[in-house]
Order: C-alpha cells, then sequence, then structure tokens
C-alpha cells in the first residue's frame, strides 16, 4: 500500500530530494529491486490495456513478458538488477492483508455483475483490480532471471525493508520500489517506476532520503512517524489529519505520542491504534545483514528458450533477440562511472571542489579539447 500523501510531502516541502532521470543516467548503478511490486506493475499494466496475455492453457504470461523485456532495457543501459522477493508478512500486517482480501471479494462480485450486463468499462476495471502476484508467478519470476543471470534474493520479511537494508550497508546504491515506506526503512536513495513498463510512460523519480529529511526538517523517527500518522500497512491513518496537517502536527509535536494529545488530533485515532508496534517495525525491521556479494551471469540462451518458448509459448525469435541483447550488454554494468574517481556532492550530484570537476570534465570529453497475447505471435 505505502504511505498515502508522502510524496506530495516531500514535493511541497523537500523538491530538491525529488528529481526524474533517464534510465542512461543509472548506468554502474547496482540496484535492489522489490519484485512483488515490479510483477504487479506489469499483471496491471497489461490490463489496463485490455489484455489478458496467456497461453493456450490459460497460464498468465504478462508478468514474464513485462519481467523479460524490462529487466533487458536495465541491463543494456548498463544498470545490475537485484530483485528481492517477499518472504513472511509481519504479524501486524495481518490487518491491511484481511481489507485487501475484503475488497477482492467485492470486486469480483462486482466483476461477476459488470459480466452478466456486458459492461466492458466496468469488467476492465474490476479485472484490474483483481491483479494478484501469486506464489505461482513468483517461482515462474525467479526462474525466469535465474536463466537471465540476474541475481534474487528472499526477504526474511518485507521485500522493501530488505531492499532498503542492502542500500544502507552498501551492497547497492538504491532500493527501486514503488512504495514510499522504503524510505521509511532507511533507504538512502529509493527509485520509483523503474520497473513501470516502457508504455505508460512514466519517468523514473529517484528520491535522496538525506534530503528530504533536511527539506522537512524531521529526523528520520520523525518521517517514520508521519508515515504512520498518515497511514502504512500496519496500522490505520489518524481520521481528518492529511498530509499537510500530519506534516505541522509531527513537526510542531515532535512525536505521535505528543500530537495525540491535541484534541483536534485526538478524536480522530482508531481504537486500539498500535502505533508504538508499527514504528519498531520501521526501525527494527526483520532483514538479513549478513547478504552475501552479488553475481551478474551470462543467460542460459537454451533454458530461456525452453522456459518461455515451449512451456510459456512466447515467439522463439523475441526470445533469442531479448537474449542476445542480454549476452551483448554483459559487462556493461562493470563501466565505471565518473563520480568514482572523486567526491560528489549528494546535493547537486557535482564534485565537491575544482579538481574533482576539472576531471568530470575531462572524462566526459570536454575541456582542452579532450576530447504477447494467446498467440505466439503477439509475445
Amino acid at each position: 500500500m505505502g504511505i498515502k500523501g508522502l510524496k506530495q510531502v516531500i514535493a511541497d516541502r523537500a523538491p530538491a530530494a525529488l528529481r526524474t532521470v533517464e534510465m542512461a543516467q543509472l548506468v554502474g548503478r547496482t540496484v535492489a529491486i522489490d519484485a512483488s511490486t515490479s510483477l504487479y506493475q506489469f499483471l496491471v499494466a497489461v490490463r489496463s490495456e485490455g489484455q489478458s496475455l496467456a497461453t493456450s492453457e490459460g497460464l498468465t504470461t504478462s508478468h514474464l513478458i513485462g519481467l523479460l523485456y524490462r529487466t533487458v532495457n536495465m541491463v543494456e543501459n548498463g544498470l545490475k538488477p537485484v530483485y528481492v522477493f517477499d518472504g513472511k508478512p509481519p504479524t501486524m500486517k495481518g490487518g491491511e492483508l484481511d481489507k485487501r482480501r475484503e475488497k477482492r471479494d467485492k470486486a469480483e462480485a462486482s466483476l461477476k455483475v459488470a459480466e452478466e450486463e456486458g459492461d466492458d468499462e466496468e469488467i476492465l476495471k474490476h479485472t484490474k483490480r483483481l491483479a494478484k502476484v501469486t506464489p505461482e508467478i513468483n517461482e515462474q519470476a525467479k526462474r525466469l532471471l535465474g536463466l537471465m543471470g540476474i541475481p534474487v534474493t528472499v526477504a526474511p520479511c518485507e521485500a522493501e525493508a530488505q531492499c532498503a537494508a542492502l542500500a544502507k550497508s552498501g551492497k547497492v546504491w538504491a532500493a527501486a520500489s514503488q512504495d514510499m515506506d522504503t524510505l521509511l526503512f532507511g533507504a538512502p536513495v529509493l527509485l520509483r517506476n523503474l520497473t513501470t513498463p516502457a508504455a505508460r510512460k512514466l519517468p523514473i523519480e529517484e528520491i535522496h532520503l538525506d534530503e528530504v529529511l533536511e527539506g522537512l526538517g524531521y529526523t528520520q523517527d520523525q518521517l517514520i512517524d508521519l508515515g504512520i500518522v498518515l497511514g502504512c500497512d500496519y496500522c490505520d491513518s489518524i481520521r481528518g489529519v492529511g498530509p499537510k496537517s500530519g506534516y505541522e502536527h509531527i513537526r510542531a509535536c515532535v512525536t505521535i505520542e505528543e500530537a495525540i494529545k491535541l484534541e483536534k488530533v485526538a478524536k480522530g485515532v482508531p481504537d486500539a491504534w498500535p502505533f508504538a508496534e508499527a514504528r519498531e517495525l520501521f526501525q527494527n525491521p526483520d532483514v538479513d545483514g549478513q547478504a552475501d556479494a552479488f553475481t551478474w551471469g551470462k543467460p542460459d540462451v537454451e533454458g530461456m528458450v525452453q522456459f518461455l518458448v515451449h512451456e510459456m509459448e512466447f515467439s522463439e525469435q523475441r526470445v533469442r533477440s531479448a537474449a542476445a541483447k542480454l549476452e551483448k550488454a554483459t559487462g556493461k554494468g562493470q563501466q565505471v562511472r565518473i563520480d568514482s574517481f572523486f567526491k560528489v556532492s549528494t546535493k547537486r550530484g557535482q564534485p565537491d571542489n575544482a579538481k574533482g570537476a576539472a576531471a568530470a570534465k575531462r572524462a566526459k570529453g570536454g575541456g582542452n579539447g579532450s576530447g504477447r497475447g494467446r498467440a505466439k505471435a503477439g509475445k
């Protein structure tokens, strides 16, 4: 679910922390990707286009199509992706999961009515709402990524928390997820829309945690408290408190404990509101702090053909073409970034001294003249 309204708070109060980038600008970067949100995006994107890509036996394949082409695109641009899958959900998330099940039940009932009435618009809307990343989809994704030579890891609990931990420890440069709560878990850099299907044409957003905190005038604990006030996967929001007022309350009162002493805030606090437990989950998430180093290998072309063509009915020509692009791009992520040679200001992404600036200019060649569908053909 993420944190509703948090991005707007950042855009209003800490605009310097939020920027858009092209994928080519991320060459050489190692990124931990929240696999579940990525796979959900692929499933929803196809439903939004009124399609349901599947094999002749009805097996859904849209997640594999999206995963294949988007990952190839990343590798071609010099990125080194690591996909992180969810482990066991925390006990506190049970309430949120129950709500999601209730919404799915309602969507299924509404879909049945829409189908009986022949309402194509409503059919599409409710079909989209029923998109779900199942264990089978996860296993298929892991298999494909392994055949592509892309490293995969399973988090002990929440994938976005593990992504954040990998970034905090320096094992990757950034965490990629659609969920803004990745910042509450402490990811120093959050990338959004990295795995959004290209057809949606959404820009990649790069958010820097240190600049978020500076712009908001917050500590990390205050950012966590704001996220809880606005509503997260672990507890409901405070009724009557939105992004603007939530920001002001935490800024003035410092903590939730003090904020809920205000009469106008206290009246909207849900019964048995477990904010302290939610805070603890963000501050001390269940993550693997001893994760091994990641390795990227060459694609198993024949393995990809066997899985995607013979089992999932993809076009062999397209699969071999994607595999060839992977093979050609192998090693491109090893390209050394200019900013690895000298210090870089985290605020502006520019060298912090004249010597570094000159080096950057020379390295860039400047200065002193230095210069699918149900049928195979749809895949």
